[in-house]
């Protein structure tokens, strides 16, 4: 069995590769058609063997952790390509091929017009193969290589627009942000190889509890020691906060919503910052060590949940809307795993990657119909002209906010209710963000669902005249992601949180006195019985405020919205400005590394190395050639004065070294008189 799976993921990772090559080398041979053709198909393929890994390993027990082939060698050190697939890599790959295969398919309707068709679609082949790389990696060297493979590929896509002034700057600042989080997270790896001599999970894992038993220390800084394995964790974390979009690293997840539509669905829903969460909890054996890094990625996580998504609020760009849920959605699947709820976390990457792509792909929907046009100021009624759209959009929203029986609701629960009653310091801080964060998902999330879809029509004339339905290729995948959004959540809570034998086996990592979850499943009856216990639960009813309040601000009184943001101004100028990240970002690092660039240009290159070293040398030897050139007159007496002139200084100087001998030998004769 360990073979075939084997197989299955060498086809599963290269499909999507193949297809990236053939539509980005040979599209002219195979045209629009054939490069869609040929990379949807590669997909099926791709998806086709992650379902037949999943049942291999879900339903018989198989799994496979070994090399393909050793990539280098350097001393002592071995670093290898190879795969370890186990559960949690299994689910993983479901999600991901899932969504990746229907945001191709969907993208021959979305991307139809565009130039850059055969482009976007080697693009996004390439980003699955970079995210299935990381998934499947057996160590860091290849997660590493994943990492920054999907990080690459999101600067391509972000900036797919490229004549687009906006799109550049996105998707620069995303490669930018990353590259801080990523020195955090390569730090972290070099200091797995140089504690642990390896850089094989196995292994690593297999030590973890020997290094933490040693207690072995490192000075970060003079005079403080910190355990190697809270270093490791933090540092690895800083990675993660960069791929996850978690504060201060997330500010250029928002800017990504330059690119087009479907790559922001799939960015958001299946790749790039899902690698964070799922690192999380691959390194739970290391993580679970580290009260002080869970402390962190707990806080962090949380704080993102809550203050992102208040942003949200105040956003008119449709897609910023649902770009700021996914940020408090991240700070979710992060507080999960800082409460040491792992399980819980990676369960929520999953609902949310269902009815996050679908919430996205209904904007890009309503996008297409309204002629490119985001602006929610500028729409409403459109439930009558786009009715597929509509209820797709309104069961993403359900599930979003939380609302029983959806996906959201099992996943986004279990996370709130493990971090109220995690032991981790700083949980009660963190519970009243996650709980807080349920009102301010629902208000966002439905307030854009309100002006867009009901109210008074704002859409102008000359698009209203040709408002319909998207075509079929774009709407047969938002069905088929609305399923998953309604009923996978009731499906799988209890085989993947609550059961004994959890779905996820042994790939997640949690000791006994932070099991969270196995306390809470004595509380689980059933999807159903959970379902209706909700109604009594705080986290419910304040999604069902948060809907409310959507309603009455943005339907039933929409001219009170301009009353509240007179009466809090001051809070809506924080909210807009976003908390002054984007302005302290750019006056600090922007600005002020371009002023401190140009001061180095001016002073030390232009004036010290240029002017003063260079030219400075030139004028030197000018300036003694001039000299030279005046002794050297030509006439005799001039030289005969300056030979009399010579003569006379070097008999002067004979006389005065012989009075100084003379005199030293005198002082020193009574000192060094030999017997």
């Amino acid at each position: 069995m360990s073979e075939t799976i084997r197989t299955l993921s060498l086809i599963m990772v290269c499909a999507p590769l193949l297809g990236s090559i053939l539509a980005g080398l040979f599209s002219k041979i195979l045209g629009r058609k054939g490069s869609h053709r040929a990379t949807i198909g590669l997909m099926l393929v791709s998806l086709g063997c992650a379902i037949a890994i999943w049942i291999l390993v879900i339903f018989h027990g198989g799994s496979y952790v070994g090399t393909i082939y050793v990539w280098g060698l350097s001393g002592r050190y071995h670093f290898d390509i190879g795969f370890m697939i186990d559960n949690l890599t299994a689910w993983l790959m479901i999600v991901v091929t899932f969504v990746s295969t229907l945001v191709h398919i969907y993208s021959i309707g979305y991307m139809a017009d565009d130039d850059g068709y055969t482009r976007f679609f080697c693009y996004m082949s390439l980003f699955t193969f970079a995210m299935l790389m990381l998934i499947t990696a057996n160590n860091f060297l290849q997660l590493y290589f994943g990492w920054e493979g999907v990080g690459l590929v999101s600067y391509l896509l972000i900036g797919f627009w490229y004549q687009k002034e906006t799109a550049v700057f996105g998707s620069l600042k995303a490669f930018l942000v990353n590259r801080v989080g990523d020195f955090g997270f390569i730090i972290g790896i070099a200091a797995v190889l140089t504690y642990f001599n390896t850089i094989d999970y196995q292994t690593v894992f297999a030590n973890a509890q020997r290094l933490f038993d040693a207690n072995t220390t490192i000075s970060v800084f003079p005079g403080t020691h910190w355990s190697v394995l809270t270093v490791i964790c933090i540092t690895l974390f800083i990675g993660a906060m960069g791929k996850s979009a978690q504060m201060p690293l997330h500010v250029w997840l928002p800017e990504s919503m330059e690119g087009p539509t479907p790559i922001s669905a799939l960015i958001h829903a299946a790749t790039m910052v899902t690698a964070g969460i799922f690192m999380l909890a691959r390194m739970s054996p290391l993580f679970e060590l580290s009260q002080t890094a869970l402390t962190l990625v707990l806080v962090i996580g949380a704080t993102g949940a809550l203050f992102t998504g208040m942003v949200g609020v105040v956003q008119h760009d449709i897609k910023r809307v649902i770009a700021y849920s996914t940020l408090s959605q991240l700070g979710y699947m992060t507080a999960a795993c800082g409460a040491s709820a792992f399980a819980a976390g990676i369960f929520h990457l999953m609902t949310h990657a269902c009815f996050k792509a679908l919430l996205f792909l209904a904007a890009g929907s309503v996008i297409t119909a309204m002629h490119h046009e985001q602006d929610l100021r500028k729409m409403g009624g459109l439930y009558k002209y786009m009715p597929i759209t509509y209820i797709t959009f309104l069961v993403g929203a359900l599930a979003l906010s939380a609302i029983p029986p959806f996906a959201g609701f099992y996943s986004k629960d279990a996370i709130i209710e493990a971090v109220h009653n995690s032991t981790i310091p700083g949980h009660t801080y963190s519970y009243y963000c996650v709980l807080f964060g349920s009102f301010v998902t629902a208000l966002y999330i439905f307030r854009a669902f309100f002006l867009a879809f009901h109210g008074k029509e704002r859409i102008p004339a000359d698009t209203k005249k040709h408002l319909r339905e998207s075509p079929w290729v774009m709407w047969v995948p938002l069905i088929a992601l609305a399923i998953p959004s309604t009923v996978i959540g009731a499906l799988l809570a209890y085989p993947l949180l609550y059961k004994a034998n959890s779905l996820f086996g042994n790939s997640i990592f949690v000791l006994p006195k932070y099991d969270v979850l196995k306390g809470m499943a004595a509380n689980y009856h059933g999807w159903f019985s959970y379902a209706l216990h909700a109604f009594i639960t705080w986290p419910f009813w304040f999604a069902v405020s948060g809907i409310f309040t959507a309603w009455f601000c943005c339907w039933y009184m929409p001219n009170i919205r301009e009353v509240i943001t007179r009466r809090i101004a001051w809070f809506y100028y924080i909210l807009v400005k976003k908390y002054g990240f984007d302005d302290f970002n750019q006056i600090v690092f922007a600005h002020g590394g371009r002023r401190l660039g140009q001061f180095f240009y001016y002073v030390t290159d232009a004036k010290f190395i240029d002017d003063y070293l260079v030219n400075g040398s030139g004028r030197a030897i000018q300036w003694g050639a001039r000299m030279v050139r005046r002794i050297q007159s030509g006439y005799l007496y001039h030289y005969a004065f300056a030979m009399i002139i010579g003569l006379l200084v070097f008999l002067g100087w004979l006389e005065i070294t012989d009075t100084h001998i003379g005199l030293f030998k005198l002082l020193t004769s009574n000192y060094f008189t030999v017997e």
